[in-house]
């Protein structure tokens, strides 16, 4: 007997419950399927199974053994019941794991009396260990003649519709694993994502640099500008903070004598939420001892093509809507453009924009511009928001911004030409900053005068032991941070980043 795919899928109607409810009734309930479940759950433990607790030691996964098929194999394969079809003493599942699924034929003669009354209480979304040997069917479908079953897991609760996966984002954030199991969609991009963070690390281990692991932990938050997350130590008597950036650690390892050195890392910014930012993050910093930021902009533009390569299919990445229509195209091609921070500004904003005063300046971002600014922002700070309004999230294309106001970047060296400018390139995709790269200031004095006036009346928040690192010699050395998950966004065409975020922060229920 082969498989009669013409039929419903039994899951379409939760199966276990259609076949509990008597003739001519209604569909059943949550609670009812619920209680359904539970009485089958009840009904293993009176045969005799551990419905959670089972040994299975497996030969192939099922997506790999569909991949790889040959009849007549001899096979241990385990997976979760994603569909199920019912014919009397013959039944047809499918077993499926991340990688993909195998179809398992099931029948009573085969299995045995004791074997078939316990697969009779499985369902759609349980585990199940199966060893038997393949074979194909009439239809030439690859399958799996079942001569025995394990049970490894009993699902208490029916899975989301697997023909119109979970389209309710609250539980696609929050009940992730749901989203993985109905939507192969978001399994191929967290698959995608795991392959191409691994690409990374071999990529730069390929150019011997070493991948070190530096502090979460720290008493002073230091490498960025924003609000870290504080905590407190009870053994040490002290407060700490979720690190803002590994930075400050890092080129402490360069003054060590690390020369090429990386961390994939995670960072935590108590911030505000958006469709880019979470207030935990991916990020990959390097720092390497010789280079500058030209250097880092070629390692950084070599890592990111090659990725695109490798995963994407070429240099032209196409961002997509629900209906498959392509809404934009990055285009990757080689040599990425650079431009100085001003000559970008003036070219948005006017030649003259700086020989205007403050106060013009300002006049110009409420009228012409239609730049909003704060009564509060800095000269250099108004620069800077007409910059991320009317170039970085217009820019689609990558784009080195090079050359920016030293304000802006206490950590990078200044220029030898011009002394209100520092070594440093901000790469902009798709609207947004990937990565930011410098030439790394390694002269203590200067440092310290830089992080005092950033800190201004709150000098605690200068971290003394980085200075006096610096006084032991770091070498010259080129310095980059790039931003995975918004990479990862830009690569795939994600929309936002709690779609590529496996556990994104979200705002409790009942908050």
């Amino acid at each position: 007997m082969s498989e009669d795919k013409s039929q419903a899928p039994a899951d379409a109607a939760e199966n276990s419950a259609a076949n509990s409810a008597a003739a001519g009734e209604k569909e059943p309930d949550m609670g009812s399927l619920l209680k359904f479940r539970r009485q089958k759950l009840d009904r293993l433990r009176e045969l005799g199974v551990d419905p959670f607790g089972a040994k299975f030691e497996t030969t192939h996964a099922p997506g790999a053994l569909q991949a790889n098929f040959a009849e007549e194999l001899p096979v241990k394969v385990a997976g979760r019941i994603t569909a199920l079809r019912d014919m009397g003493n013959t039944n047809f599942i499918d077993l499926s794991d991340l990688g993909g699924r195998m179809q398992i034929f099931v029948n009573k003669k085969q299995v045995g009396e004791e074997a078939w009354q316990i697969f009779k209480q499985l369902d759609i979304g349980d585990w199940l260990g199966v060893e038997g040997e393949t074979f194909t069917t009439r239809t030439g479908e690859p399958s799996v003649k079942a001569q025995s079953l394990t049970v490894l897991s009993k699902s208490l609760r029916p899975l989301p519709d697997k023909w119109h996966g979970v389209q309710d984002t609250q539980i696609k954030y929050r009940q992730r694993y749901l989203d993985l199991i109905a939507n192969e969609r978001s399994r191929e991009l967290f698959r995608l994502r795991i392959a191409m963070v691994a690409e990374m690390r071999r990529f730069l281990q390929d150019r011997e640099f070493l991948e070190v692991e530096t502090p979460m932990l720290q008493d002073v938050p230091g490498g960025a500008a924003a609000r870290p997350f504080e905590t407190y130590h009870n053994a040490l008597g002290m407060e700490l903070y979720l690190r803002i950036a590994p930075e400050l650690f890092l080129k402490r390892l360069l003054v060590g004598g690390f020369t090429k050195v990386f961390e994939l890392n995670r960072n935590f910014r108590n911030e505000g939420i958006s469709r880019r930012h979470n207030p935990e993050f991916t990020m990959l910093e390097a720092y390497w001892a010789y280079a500058d930021f030209e250097q880092m902009a070629d390692l950084v533009e070599e890592m990111i093509c090659h990725l695109a390569e490798k995963f994407c299919g070429g240099l032209l990445i196409e961002h997509k809507n629900e209906a498959g229509e392509v809404t934009k195209t990055i285009n990757l091609s080689r040599p990425w453009k650079r431009t100085p921070y001003r000559d970008l500004i003036k070219g948005v904003a006017g030649d003259d924009w700086f020989d205007l005063t403050n106060e013009e300046r300002r006049a110009k971002c409420a009228g012409e511009l239609g730049v909003e600014i704060s009564a509060e922002m800095e000269d250099y700070e108004v620069t800077q928001q007409v910059f991320e309004k009317l170039v970085e999230e217009k820019s689609i294309d990558p784009l080195y911004v090079t050359h920016v106001p030293k304000e802006l970047v206490p950590l990078a060296k200044q220029n030898t030409s011009d002394d209100s400018v520092v070594d440093v390139y901000e790469l902009v995709i798709n609207g947004a900053e990937i990565s930011p790269g410098y030439s790394e200031l390694n002269d203590p004095d200067v440092q310290r005068s830089r992080l005092e006036e950033q800190a201004g009346e709150e000098t605690q928040k200068i971290d003394e032991d980085f200075l006096l690192a610096l006084e032991y010699g770091m070498p010259s050395a080129g310095g980059i941070g790039i931003g995975i998950d918004r990479v990862i966004m830009m690569l795939t065409g994600a929309e936002s980043i709690r779609d590529i975020v496996l556990f994104p922060q979200l705002k409790r229920r009942d908050a």
